[in-house]
Protein backbone atom coordinates (compact mmCIF):
# COMPACT_ATOMS: atom_id res chain seq x y z
CA UNK A 1 0.00 0.00 0.00
CA UNK A 2 1.26 3.45 -0.76
CA UNK A 3 0.77 4.85 2.45
CA UNK A 4 2.75 2.05 4.34
CA UNK A 5 5.53 3.45 1.84
CA UNK A 6 5.12 7.09 3.12
CA UNK A 7 4.95 6.44 6.51
CA UNK A 8 7.87 4.27 6.11
CA UNK A 9 9.74 7.02 4.90
CA UNK A 10 8.58 10.18 6.76
CA UNK A 11 8.22 8.40 10.18
CA UNK A 12 11.39 8.53 10.90
CA UNK A 13 11.85 12.33 9.19
CA UNK A 14 9.31 14.25 11.05
CA UNK A 15 10.16 12.37 14.24
CA UNK A 16 13.72 13.43 14.06
CA UNK A 17 12.74 16.94 13.10
CA UNK A 18 10.95 16.75 16.16
CA UNK A 19 13.50 15.34 17.98
CA UNK A 20 15.97 18.38 16.45
CA UNK A 21 14.07 21.07 17.27
CA UNK A 22 13.26 20.06 20.26
CA UNK A 23 16.92 19.44 21.30
CA UNK A 24 17.63 23.04 20.13
CA UNK A 25 14.47 24.42 22.27
CA UNK A 26 15.92 22.50 24.86
CA UNK A 27 19.16 24.33 24.97
CA UNK A 28 17.49 27.70 24.66
CA UNK A 29 15.38 27.08 27.53
CA UNK A 30 18.24 25.42 29.48
CA UNK A 31 20.24 28.27 29.11
CA UNK A 32 17.68 30.77 29.66
CA UNK A 33 16.53 28.99 32.93
CA UNK A 34 20.46 28.74 33.80
CA UNK A 35 20.80 32.66 33.47
CA UNK A 36 18.00 33.37 35.25
CA UNK A 37 18.80 31.22 38.38
CA UNK A 38 22.15 32.68 38.21
CA UNK A 39 21.53 36.57 37.66
CA UNK A 40 17.88 36.76 38.55
CA UNK A 41 17.40 39.20 35.72
CA UNK A 42 14.11 38.21 34.59
CA UNK A 43 11.44 40.75 33.87
CA UNK A 44 8.59 38.89 35.53
CA UNK A 45 8.42 35.68 37.49
CA UNK A 46 5.74 34.55 34.50
CA UNK A 47 9.11 35.08 32.04
CA UNK A 48 10.92 32.72 34.36
CA UNK A 49 8.00 29.83 35.39
CA UNK A 50 6.88 30.01 31.56
CA UNK A 51 10.83 29.28 30.39
CA UNK A 52 10.91 26.47 33.00
CA UNK A 53 7.41 24.95 31.33
CA UNK A 54 9.47 24.86 27.91
CA UNK A 55 12.06 23.17 28.83
CA UNK A 56 9.93 20.75 30.53
CA UNK A 57 7.91 20.33 27.27
CA UNK A 58 11.60 20.08 25.56
CA UNK A 59 12.75 17.29 27.87
CA UNK A 60 9.31 15.21 27.67
CA UNK A 61 9.54 15.41 23.46
CA UNK A 62 13.21 14.10 23.66
CA UNK A 63 13.03 11.44 25.77
CA UNK A 64 9.42 10.37 23.98
CA UNK A 65 10.71 10.57 20.63
CA UNK A 66 13.97 9.17 20.99
CA UNK A 67 11.84 6.46 22.59
CA UNK A 68 9.53 6.25 19.48
CA UNK A 69 12.69 6.05 16.78
CA UNK A 70 14.50 3.50 18.38
CA UNK A 71 11.14 1.40 18.93
CA UNK A 72 10.15 2.04 14.84
CA UNK A 73 13.53 0.56 13.92
CA UNK A 74 14.15 -2.24 16.42
CA UNK A 75 11.00 -3.30 17.71
CA UNK A 76 7.89 -2.33 15.53
CA UNK A 77 5.50 -4.52 16.82
CA UNK A 78 5.53 -4.03 20.48
CA UNK A 79 2.55 -2.17 22.75
CA UNK A 80 4.58 1.35 22.57
CA UNK A 81 4.35 0.82 18.63
CA UNK A 82 0.97 0.83 18.86
CA UNK A 83 -1.52 3.22 17.46
CA UNK A 84 -2.84 3.69 20.87
CA UNK A 85 0.21 4.72 22.19
CA UNK A 86 1.53 6.75 19.96
CA UNK A 87 -2.19 8.72 20.27
CA UNK A 88 -2.31 9.01 23.90
CA UNK A 89 1.59 9.89 24.03
CA UNK A 90 0.77 12.57 21.16
CA UNK A 91 -2.20 13.99 22.69
CA UNK A 92 0.21 14.72 25.82
CA UNK A 93 3.05 16.24 23.64
CA UNK A 94 0.59 18.00 21.99
CA UNK A 95 -1.20 19.59 24.80
CA UNK A 96 2.24 20.88 26.69
CA UNK A 97 3.46 22.50 23.46
CA UNK A 98 -0.02 24.23 22.64
CA UNK A 99 0.13 25.40 26.52
CA UNK A 100 3.81 26.46 26.24
CA UNK A 101 3.70 28.15 22.72
CA UNK A 102 0.76 29.75 23.36
CA UNK A 103 2.01 31.40 27.55
CA UNK A 104 5.08 32.33 25.72
CA UNK A 105 3.34 34.12 23.00
CA UNK A 106 1.35 35.97 25.23
CA UNK A 107 4.05 36.49 27.37
CA UNK A 108 5.71 38.32 24.76
CA UNK A 109 3.02 39.78 22.83
CA UNK A 110 3.26 38.18 19.90
CA UNK A 111 6.48 38.51 19.23
CA UNK A 112 9.47 41.01 20.70
CA UNK A 113 11.24 44.14 18.61
CA UNK A 114 14.67 43.94 20.01
CA UNK A 115 15.30 47.24 19.56
CA UNK A 116 12.54 48.64 22.19
CA UNK A 117 11.99 46.39 24.62
CA UNK A 118 12.82 45.39 28.33
CA UNK A 119 13.42 41.85 28.51
CA UNK A 120 17.14 41.04 29.00
CA UNK A 121 17.37 38.55 26.17
CA UNK A 122 15.27 39.04 23.88
CA UNK A 123 16.22 37.39 20.68
CA UNK A 124 16.73 34.39 23.07
CA UNK A 125 13.02 34.24 24.08
CA UNK A 126 12.05 35.19 20.22
CA UNK A 127 13.85 32.15 18.81
CA UNK A 128 12.06 29.96 21.85
CA UNK A 129 8.84 31.40 20.96
CA UNK A 130 9.62 30.23 17.41
CA UNK A 131 10.57 26.85 18.16
CA UNK A 132 7.61 26.27 20.40
CA UNK A 133 5.48 26.76 17.01
CA UNK A 134 7.56 24.79 15.02
CA UNK A 135 7.20 22.15 17.49
CA UNK A 136 3.71 22.30 18.30
CA UNK A 137 3.04 22.01 14.18
CA UNK A 138 5.29 19.13 14.01
CA UNK A 139 3.24 17.26 16.96
CA UNK A 140 -0.06 18.67 15.15
CA UNK A 141 1.47 16.69 11.77
CA UNK A 142 2.08 13.46 13.59
CA UNK A 143 -1.24 13.84 15.54
CA UNK A 144 -3.29 13.89 12.51
CA UNK A 145 -1.22 11.51 10.89
CA UNK A 146 -1.46 8.96 13.50
CA UNK A 147 -5.23 9.43 14.21
CA UNK A 148 -6.10 8.60 10.37
CA UNK A 149 -3.74 5.42 10.46
CA UNK A 150 -5.72 4.47 13.68
CA UNK A 151 -9.15 5.17 11.87
CA UNK A 152 -7.33 3.03 8.94
CA UNK A 153 -6.28 0.08 11.21
CA UNK A 154 -9.74 -0.13 13.24
CA UNK A 155 -11.53 -0.37 9.50
CA UNK A 156 -8.76 -3.01 8.44
CA UNK A 157 -9.85 -5.14 11.66
CA UNK A 158 -6.47 -4.52 13.53
CA UNK A 159 -8.01 -1.98 16.06
CA UNK A 160 -6.07 0.71 17.78
CA UNK A 161 -4.01 -1.47 19.76
CA UNK A 162 -2.69 -2.57 16.45
CA UNK A 163 1.07 -1.63 14.90
CA UNK A 164 1.33 1.46 13.86
CA UNK A 165 2.92 0.40 9.50
CA UNK A 166 -0.16 -2.84 8.60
Amino acid sequence: MAFDNHMQRGYPIVFGLMLLFSAIELAISAWLTARFSARHDYFSTDERDRTHFILFSSIWTVVVSTTYLIFFFALPSTVVSSVLSHIVLLVLTWIFWTAGAASVTSMLGGGLNCSQTVFAYCSQLNAMEAFAWLIWILVTLLLIVVTIRGILATRRGDGVRGPLLA
